[in-house]
């Protein structure tokens, strides 16, 4: 044998398992599921039927912060949770406490912090970071290399282009005055942020809004409104034809 799988495990029927794989106690496994080489899954993990999680990836892991950081871990951190059908890319890591739906697809080396919760038929794609405390709705993309602050919230039909960045801090870090600010983005159903656009702290992207790439966005947007530049201003209305209500 050279895959390590506590006796405690609940594995489902069809389950395959890759070289060098550890599985500790009280996963929980379902059926028809994938593990590649060389993946860990941490203690009480409950993995979904039909999912798939490629080499080298790390499930259900503990935050472990530096000395400096300002976040805390929670030591009652409930198990990982992934829905059925999702599909893990390699050399992802997944962090205890956080859960997933149906069919989410997460590609390589993206990494999903402690507290998340995703919708179902969520997309995070290649070497996006999403931090801790995140809501993800259904139906989401989060293309190529992404950065999704702490305390984002996207609602479902949202589209992130790649290089987007979130921000979360005004302070950057040099005043205790800035906890009690700290806030991510709140991005709302149907919104659409263009590639390399910057979101700044706590700035809400309204329902329907086209954020062009590159743009910098200081100010809460209108619904359904196009916004270009820096700093981002309303150009046009989005067309009804691209709204998600006239989608087939």
């Amino acid at each position: 044998m050279n895959h390590y799988i506590h006796d405690s495990v609940q594995l489902g029927d069809n389950v395959k398992i890759g070289h060098f794989s550890v599985i500790e106690e009280g996963v929980v496994i379902g059926d028809n599921v994938v593990i590649g080489n060389n993946v860990t899954i941490h203690a009480g993990t409950v993995v979904g039927n039909n999912v798939s999680i490629a080499d080298n990836s790390v499930i259900g892991r503990w935050p472990k912060p530096a000395k400096t950081s300002t976040v805390k871990v929670d030591a009652e951190l409930p198990p990982l949770r992934l829905g059925d059908g999702c599909n893990i890319g390699a050399n992802v890591v997944l962090y205890r406490g956080s859960t997933f739906g149906d069919e989410v697809m997460i590609g390589d080396l993206a990494s999903v912090r402690e507290k998340c919760e995703i919708g179902r038929n969520v997309v995070i794609g290649r070497g996006v970071a999403v931090e801790n405390q995140v809501k993800i709705g259904e139906y989401t993309k989060i293309q190529t290399n992404a950065y999704i602050t702490a305390y984002t919230t996207l609602e479902d039909h949202v589209f992130i282009a790649p290089t987007v960045t979130t921000t979360n801090d005004n302070f950057m870090g040099r005043t205790k005055e800035r906890f009690k600010f700290v806030k991510g983005p709140y991005v709302k159903r149907g919104a659409r942020v263009g590639g390399g656009s910057i979101l700044l702290p706590g700035v809400t992207v309204a329902e329907e809004s086209f954020i062009a790439a590159g743009a910098l966005v200081h100010r809460d947007t209108e619904p359904a409104k196009l916004y270009i530049g820096v700093p981002a201003k309303p150009l046009r209305d989005v067309p009804d034809r691209e709204k998600l209500e006239n989608q087939e």
